[in-house]
């Protein structure tokens, strides 16, 4: 069996989505099998609408003119990039019941679950992080 990484996001500004994703990928590129389940602010990683215009963090938004020159791709751009490198996108059902958000208020492509959705993918992972 090959790698399997499992990963929690639960926070929710611009730097939490270029962590989660930037290791999503990574670990997709070398054929790993990857999990990541989105709760709490982590959702907005994966909100249709928020996803598209994250927060920078206090004090850093110097950096925004970084990314740009380094040609970092954007999140919407990088989480279309895991999902087509088949990495498996669990937006947690508790939390959306609690934030009173629909499937339909996320991205297409995902799976909604509850946190044994995601222990039964983390089970026998190799890696389990956590931003």
């Amino acid at each position: 069996m090959g790698t399997k990484v499992a990963i929690i996001a639960s926070h929710g500004g611009l730097f939490d989505a270029y962590k989660v994703f930037n290791i999503a990928t990574a670990s997709a590129a070398t054929d790993a099998e990857v999990g990541i389940f989105f709760t709490f602010e982590g959702l907005n990683l994966i909100h249709k609408t928020a996803y598209q215009q994250l927060p920078m963090p206090t004090g850093k938004e110097h950096f925004a003119e970084g990314f740009q020159n380094a040609n970092v791709p954007s999140i919407p751009e990088l989480v279309e990039m895991a999902q087509q490198m088949g990495v498996k996108i669990i937006a947690c059902q508790m939390t959306m019941d609690v934030m009173n958000l629909k499937k339909e208020d996320l991205i297409d492509g995902i799976e909604v679950g509850g946190a044994v959705t995601f222990l039964d993918f983390a089970k026998d992972a190799n890696i389990t992080l956590s931003f």
